[in-house]
């Protein structure tokens, strides 16, 4: 049972980061009903701007947290304003296909200033565990789910009980009728690619002050992600965090138990795992768990 309870809060912790990535990927899909495949470059660069902030700078880690979500919420509304406004009314595939550009474009510049080799993020967590009834905790997860439940929360209040988050709910539910009531697509706009860069820039920070440290190849995790948003739905911030949730637990159960029910399968099992999951879920419910289902009257 102690196995099983250490694999569930593994679970926890991981699904906490994916939980992240994947409320940035619907973020952007409400808003402007494309899904944003720079989303894993997103988090490489705020990874990296922390490591920048906390280690080069040496500036105190919640600082360099704060800046780092900042600066990437920049990048993102930036890029909104000067490449994808240009891209309103055109086919949604043209604006998927930039920000897959935008991706490949995120990369060479990510490696050409801070290089390939692994660099550890300075953190005040390293590898510091405490244990509970006899159950081993690292400090790096506990934050990890704290951070990500605060987050999570704060985005939730924002879209209730703030002018513009309800200018973003009403742009998304209906982008005509938003206008027609004077509210600013375009504002709303460049406020969800800051929110889903951000977003991207805390779970990236959250992975990279882990010991396997922070590399180029971080950005994949976007990849594990997506498969949580496709779960939980499309649409639904609430299906984001709960898919993401599913995702890390699944992925954790399956490598903690991989050598006794999955053996015949090779190594890496867990990798699979989410797809699979995915793949399962929409056989059932096309539209995600907790997806709107779109209904067409012909």
């Amino acid at each position: 049972m102690t196995f099983f309870l250490q694999n569930v809060f593994a679970g926890l912790a991981l699904g906490s980061t994916y939980a992240l990535v994947a409320l940035g990927f619907v973020v952007i899909y409400k808003s402007t009903g494309v899904i944003n495949f720079a989303q894993g470059g997103l988090l490489a660069l705020g990874a990296y701007l922390g490591y920048t902030f906390s280690t080069n700078l040496a500036l105190a880690f919640a600082v360099a947290v704060l800046l780092a979500c900042l600066s990437a919420a920049l990048v993102g509304a930036t890029f909104e304003r000067l490449v994808l406004r240009r891209m309103v009314g055109q086919p949604p595939f043209a604006v998927i296909m930039i920000t897959i550009g935008l991706l490949f474009v995120l990369e060479p510049v990510i490696t050409a200033i801070w290089g390939f080799d692994n660099l550890q993020l300075d953190n005040p967590w390293n590898i510091r565990t405490v244990e509970a009834g006899g159950l081993v905790f690292g400090v790096r997860d506990l934050w990890t789910i704290g951070l990500t439940a605060a987050a999570v929360t704060g985005f939730f209040l924002f879209f209730r009980y703030t002018s513009l988050g309800l200018a973003m709910r009403c742009t998304a539910f209906d982008p005509e009728a938003a206008l027609a009531q004077g509210i600013s697509a375009r504002r709303v706009y460049a406020v969800s690619w800051a929110i889903a860069a951000a977003l991207a820039a805390l779970a990236g920070i959250a992975m990279a002050a882990g010991p396997g440290g922070l590399s180029p190849s971080i950005g994949f995790i976007a990849l594990a992600a997506f498969p949580a948003m496709i779960l939980g739905g499309l649409d639904s911030p609430g299906g984001a965090v709960l898919g993401g949730l599913l995702i890390g637990l699944a992925e954790a159960l399956t490598r903690g138990y991989q050598d006794q029910l999955f053996s015949w399968a090779g190594d890496n099992v867990s990798v699979i795992v989410p797809y699979l999951l995915m793949i399962v879920i929409l056989l059932l419910r096309p539209y995600g768990l907790l997806g709107t289902k779109d209904v067409r009257r012909i």
